[in-house]
């Protein structure tokens, strides 16, 4: 099964919470991280089969935009069949934190 990797940059962290929400469920994809980026910009980091990230991208897409008080997706982007050396460079790898969700 092809892994990607999706990642959702939200303007303030309720925008990146709702992404981060409804991207698990609506895809049967595993969390990796949430972390700030700069000025008020957080992401969020998702990974699962090629399939599964496209739909969840698109959920998350969607909270982020719709949450309240100007929280908006600023930009998006879906790595498909992610290469090791990727994964391993940028700590895209499951973590000890994030190994009991992984599907």
């Amino acid at each position: 099964m092809p892994i990607a990797i999706g990642t959702i940059e939200t303007h303030g962290f309720p925008a990146s919470l709702a992404a981060a929400d409804a991207m698990v469920k609506a895809g049967h994809v595993t969390l990796i991280k949430i972390a700030q980026a700069d000025s008020g910009h957080q992401y969020v980091v998702i990974r699962g089969s090629v399939a599964e990230v496209k739909s969840a991208m698109e959920a998350g897409l969607l909270a982020a935009n719709d949450c309240p008080f100007n929280g908006e997706a600023t930009a998006h982007y879906i790595v498909p069949n992610l290469t090791e050396n990727v994964e391993t460079t940028l700590e895209l790898d499951f973590t000890e934190d994030s190994m009991p969700f992984r599907v």
